[in-house]
């Protein structure tokens, strides 16, 4: 095997490894609202699956590569529903779990979404805009759903710079990848500027201007 292949094999393992780390930490939010929503076990089950998932599942039909990744491979699915099972069981010991450690949370799965699953998009020559806004989709098409499924105005719409800063999170890392930095280093600096961004806009309450 030559050295470009064990490179490739060592990022494309790095990347999974951080996609099912952002389908776990969305899984278990999909499954802390759906509790919080009053909604039974089915109920836990299908808003993991949704908000840990969704994403991938219309990035996937948007760029014609179907059945969707997340549907071929056990591994997606099975992280969600892991998460949606760890958060109904143990609903009552996570109840103690600081307010701030879960924005954090949240802030890194949505940068291990927007960057990790930005990959794939530009290993079909997307352009690198639609690239970025795919990447977008990507870390908040799950939440959105969960929030329709809910009865609810998008969490993504409303919070501070939080699409925002999945998109920027995603323009960071085309623009590594288009300078020629290697996909795992480019994938590292989006999820920062991603991360950082969205911490950022929480700590100082940063929006984006309404109507008024």
């Amino acid at each position: 095997m030559s050295e470009s292949q064990t490179i490739k094999g060592a990022s494309d393992r790095l990347l999974l490894v951080v996609d099912l780390a952002g389908t776990f930490l969305f899984g278990l939010e999909g499954a802390r609202t759906a509790i919080g929503g009053n909604l039974d076990f089915l109920g836990v089950m299908v808003l993991a699956f949704a908000t840990a998932l969704g994403g991938g599942i219309i990035r996937d039909l948007l760029i014609g590569d179907h059945p969707p990744a997340s549907l071929r491979d056990w591994r997606y699915a099975t992280t969600a529903f892991l998460a949606g099972a760890f958060v109904f069981f143990l609903y009552r010991v996570q109840q103690g779990v600081p307010a701030s450690l879960i924005v954090v949370l949240d802030a890194a799965g949505l940068s291990l979404f927007a960057v990790a699953e930005n990959q794939k998009v530009l290993a079909f020559q997307i352009n690198p805009l639609i690239a970025a806004l795919l990447g977008t989709i990507t870390g908040v098409g799950g939440g959105t759903i969960r929030d329709m499924l809910l009865a609810q105005v998008p969490v993504v719409l409303r919070a501070k710079v939080y699409a925002t800063a999945a998109f920027f999170g995603s323009v960071v890392m085309v623009i590594a990848r288009r300078i020629g930095l290697r996909p795992t280093v480019a994938a590292v600096i989006g999820g920062v500027a991603c991360f950082a961004l969205r911490m950022l806009a929480v700590h100082y309450h940063w929006n984006l201007p309404k109507a008024t």
